[in-house]
This record gives C-alpha cells, structure tokens and sequence, in this order.
C-alpha cells in the first residue's frame, strides 16, 4: 500500500542507504532530535528531495489554555498588521548520495499513525533502505557537565549485539507510547530494521541545548561512519557549558543538588559500565566506594 500523501520530487542515486529520523514534539527536549539532524544536513550539503504533505494528520484547534492549544496551532508572524508567515508542519525528507544517507525532519503526527508510517515505509522501499534510525531526547536526572546517556530500543534482538558496543543503555519503560515506538513496532512486518536512541538531557535546562546536541551528534556520525568535523559546534557547546556553570554557582541550593547528581551520574557509570575495571581495583586492594 502507498500513501498518497508522499511526494517524492526528485530520485537520488543509492547504494544501500539508511534512514536517519527526527520529530519535534515529545522526544525533542532541548531541540536535540531535530537539532541534530539539522545539524547533519548542514554539514552534508543535504538537500530536500520528498515530503509528507501534512493535511490530516495534526490537530490544529485543541481545547484548553492558551499555553496547551500553543503546541498545536500553525505558527504565525503578523507584523504591522501583516501576515508575514503563516507555518504548518513540515515534514522533508534530505538527501545525501555521497554518504548513502537520508535525514528526515518533521513533527510527530496526532492522527493517522498507520498512515504516515505508510509514508516512511514506502519511501524505504522505493529506495532500498534496510536499516532506520530515530535520535530522540527526553529531560531526566542528568548534570550539564555531563554526557547525555543513550537509551536505546531495537526492533529485533540481534541488533542489541551491534548497539551494546557503543555504551548504550537499553531501555526498561512501560507508559503511553510515542509514533516512533509505532514504527519500529512494525518495521519487521516491512523487512526492515529499526534502532531507536534517545537521548537523556538534564530537566533544568530549558531551551536549545548546543552542548547534548554537539554529544549526540558526535555520538551518531561514528555509528553512521560520516567524515565530519564539529569544531565549530564544540565550541559553541564549551561556551553554553561555561554560561551555565557561571549561572549555577549563582545558585547555591541549584549548585548543591547538580553535584549530587553529578556524583549519582558517576557512581552509575562506574558500576555499570567499568565493571571490569572497578573489579581490578578491589582485587588491588582499592577501595573505590
């Protein structure tokens, strides 16, 4: 089955390539999913190739306070009294023939799950793509000055023996599900595979997050074997660090409870993943509690 809601305006040239996925909505904190991928198109000179047309799959007058219809409603810039922009939501496939990639940037559906997964699966299937990817990202328990840990889900259970190798967490979760839970729910039904990575970004920082976008962006180039440099993005990552620490250390009661979270983050890494090392140690002789 294809969906007609699929535009495909253009046919790039692949080998065997991946689809790389991010929405906006609610696996997007600190813009980390869709910050990313943007990310990664800029860096590859991507370039738009086919969308997903949006009629029928977002609700856009939903009943409540103004603060909850707000992350419905289409985007608008009145200026002077005129429309300058009026947005509804965006969903566009990027390609990258040199590095046999495609990146999709959109916004979660409301309605018609099946349907819009019909969209992406259709899309795998004109074009050869085996393997899916989703980078994600959802506030926790985690310090600014350190890495964000990934937690990871799969479609199938071989791929835990790729992923493992790369300090993911796998995921323990029961609760409301998300589209992407949705998709890689059904991708073996389509013969393809699916890992899904979401990023865990500390609760307290609102906003865009250069520095878990920089980290998880590094993180994924070295699971997709892209040659890129992200000079510019660590450095923009080290000063949003350093003007957060500098407004901590403003705040006491803040700056005690980063530190314990800081030593939680460690003690759970070290147990967790150093075991073999922290066995070492004891057998040495060295207390490490």
């Amino acid at each position: 089955m294809s969906s007609g809601k699929l535009n495909i305006y253009k046919r790039p040239n692949f080998n065997s390539p991946r689809l790389l996925l991010s929405f906006s909505g609610w696996m997007d904190g600190g813009e980390v999913s869709t910050g990313t991928v943007k990310c990664l198109i800029d860096k590859l000179g991507a370039q738009r190739f086919a969308k997903v047309e949006p009629e029928g799959f977002y609700i856009y007058s939903f009943p409540g306070s103004m603060e909850i219809t707000a992350l419905f409603r289409p985007h608008t810039k009145i200026k002077d009294g005129l429309i300058k922009s009026y947005e509804i939501p965006a969903n566009a496939f990027f390609y990258s023939e040199e590095n046999d990639l495609i990146l999709f940037s959109g916004k979660e559906p409301n309605l018609q799950w099946e349907e819009f997964a019909e969209c992406i699966f259709s899309l795998c299937e004109q074009f050869g793509v085996k393997m899916i990817y989703f980078i994600g990202s959802v506030a926790g328990l985690v310090p600014h000055t350190r890495e964000p840990r990934l937690f990871c889900s799969v479609s199938d259970a071989e791929l835990k023996e790729t992923f493992q190798h790369y300090g993911v967490k796998f995921t323990n979760y029961e609760g409301p599900a998300s589209f992407i839970t949705y998709l890689t729910a059904n991708c073996n039904k389509r013969g393809l595979r699916m890992v899904s990575l979401v990023a865990a970004i500390p609760a307290y920082v609102q906003g865009n997050n250069p520095k878990c976008i920089e980290a998880v962006t590094r993180r994924l180039i070295g699971m997709l074997k892209l040659q890129i440099k992200l000079d510019d993005l660590r450095a923009v990552s080290d000063e949003f660090e350093k003007k957060l620490s500098d407004i901590v250390q403003e705040q006491p009661e803040l700056e005690s409870n980063i530190h314990k979270l800081e030593e939680d983050y460690d003690n759970e890494i070290f147990n967790s993943e150093m075991g073999d090392l922290k066995k070492w140690l004891e057998q040495q002789g060295i207390r490490v509690d």
